[in-house]
């Protein structure tokens, strides 16, 4: 199996696109980019994304009991270019607040998720992390999403 191919043929598939985000062990705000985000379990509420294993910010996420899921709006592009980037001030845009366990959470989403974190693993070449659901917004606001290496936007709901 190729593995350009591969990637290029996944990429095919329209996702949204996240920003997630945790405390790390000293209390810093960590924040990542991330398209893998789907819903798992209505009861109990459980989702799940994952992480590719070679990140610098793994450790944190895997040590973190809260995380955050930023679903992006449009309005959002750059801010997901800067989380997808090796930015070192991510944070220095964009009205950011701590939710109720102090994982960031950014205005204006189309929703956002507070997770407690059930369980992470090991699959392939990325972790994949469980979380449950514990506090969640949403917002009528046209979605940010990602397909062909490219992100998109889908333009007013009606």
């Amino acid at each position: 199996m190729d593995p350009k191919l591969l990637r290029h043929t996944l990429g095919r598939f329209t996702t949204g696109v996240t920003i997630i985000c945790c405390l790390d062990g000293q209390g810093g705000r960590v924040g990542l980019t991330a398209n893998s985000f789907q819903a798992l379990s209505l009861d109990p509420p459980l989702v799940l994304w994952s992480l590719r294993a070679a990140s610098p910010s793994l450790e944190a996420f895997r040590q973190a009991r809260h995380f955050t899921i930023n679903v992006l709006a449009e309005a959002h592009v750059e801010h997901a270019r800067r989380f997808a980037s090796r930015h070192d001030d991510k944070f220095g845009e964009g009205l950011w607040a701590p939710g109720e366990s102090g994982s960031p959470v950014l205005a204006g989403c189309c929703a956002v998720f507070e997770c407690e974190s059930v369980s992470n693993q090991a699959a392939g070449d990325h972790v994949l992390f469980i979380g449950r659901v514990v506090a969640m917004s949403e917002a009528p606001v046209a979605p940010l999403v990602f397909q062909a290496g490219h992100y998109r936007m889908l333009g007013e709901i009606l």
